[in-house]
């Protein structure tokens, strides 16, 4: 059976569930700035409370929300609430470690070398690449116009 391409648009159009955009939009402006609210807290802890410098309290704040979104995705919790959260888990670094750490429990059973360090990169391996070669460009545009 063939279908002409308008005939397999309105199957299409009918079977696609409707997107919520307002409340997804919602939802993932307030995880994502929860996020916010909680490394932001991690940061006054480390600054305020524990006297830690503010270079020093910034990589912390980084290690603990990625040490943080690692457990929850290893405890099967973090992708039930990007469930409802949506973008608002996925773009923050928390998002960066459940990229990291999915895929890696996803294929332990391979062993650790081609299973859980070949895959654990899979996802968050090309956001890396691209973030490193748009680093230094950027750094060779700001050098070569002594942009700084």
């Amino acid at each position: 059976m063939k279908i002409s391409q308008e005939e397999y648009k309105k199957m299409y159009k009918k079977a696609s569930p409707k997107s919520p955009i307002m409340k997804d939009c919602f939802f993932a402006f307030i995880s994502g700035g929860f996020i916010c609210i909680l490394g932001q807290l991690f940061f006054d802890i480390y600054t305020k409370a524990m006297q830690i410098p503010t270079k020093e309290a910034q990589a912390w704040v980084s290690v603990t929300l990625v040490g943080l979104g690692s457990f929850l995705t290893a405890i099967n919790v973090y992708d039930n609430i990007a469930k409802y959260a949506g973008a608002g888990t996925i773009v923050p670094i928390t998002g960066f470690a459940n990229s990291i750490v999915s895929p890696a429990m996803e294929f332990k059973s391979e062993g650790h070398i081609l299973g859980t360090g070949a895959k654990m990169f899979t996802i968050a391996g090309p956001v890396i690449v691209y973030g490193v070669v748009s680093s230094i460009l950027y750094g060779l545009i700001v050098w070569i116009f002594g942009l700084t």
